[in-house]
């Protein structure tokens, strides 16, 4: 089941719009618990992991890294796509 708030999410897999996937780019990260994604900077996680497999991800990915790491600090679960506009606007390479 998807936590509804930070407090309720033990698992990776129950943060919001995180399946499988992202859970192995987390883990490839050296994240294995949520409460490790609060204060982090999604933009910097997506650099790393592009660094760490050697392909440039999809922007999608960072998106979802962005909905994850504000869903840590404490907002509310919103779907990815909610974060493309922003990183667009921040990051328009990306």
């Amino acid at each position: 089941m998807k936590a509804l708030v930070a407090a309720e999410a033990v698992e990776l897999r129950q943060l919001p719009n995180i399946g499988p996937a992202m859970v192995e780019d987390f883990k490839a990260l050296g994240i294995a618990r949520p409460a490790q994604l609060a204060g982090k900077d999604p933009y910097v996680l997506y650099q790393r992991l592009c660094e760490i497999t050697g392909t440039r991800h999809d922007p999608c990915v960072l998106d979802t890294f962005i909905s994850a790491v504000r869903f840590m600090d404490g907002g509310p679960p919103r779907p990815w796509w909610h974060y493309t506009a922003e990183r667009k606007r921040l990051h328009p390479g990306i």
